[in-house]
């Protein structure tokens, strides 16, 4: 059971992380990463780490696709600003 487990939060891990390479817009790419970190603290979880995980839940899940999205943003907002939208 406990390695069945592993295996299959390996294969969510490969596919979160797979989509995340493979999304093209930035936001949704901060999102998937967002899901990659949760993804990833299941695992760490269940390969009994916990202070890994809860760190992972931190800064992977939370801290990193927030400032990936306020510096989108603040390049959206300067593009606006010199009238290049795309």
């Amino acid at each position: 059971m406990d390695d069945a487990l592993i295996a299959v939060a390996l294969l969510l891990v490969a596919a979160t992380a797979t989509a995340a390479v493979a999304t093209r817009d930035p936001v949704h790419q901060a999102l998937v990463l967002s899901l990659l970190g949760v993804a990833l603290a299941l695992l760490f979880t269940v390969l009994q780490a916990p202070d890994v995980a809860l760190s992972q839940l931190a800064v992977g899940s939370a801290l990193t696709p927030l400032l990936l999205l306020l510096s989108v943003r603040k390049v959206w907002r300067r593009r606006q600003r010199q009238g290049r939208t795309e």
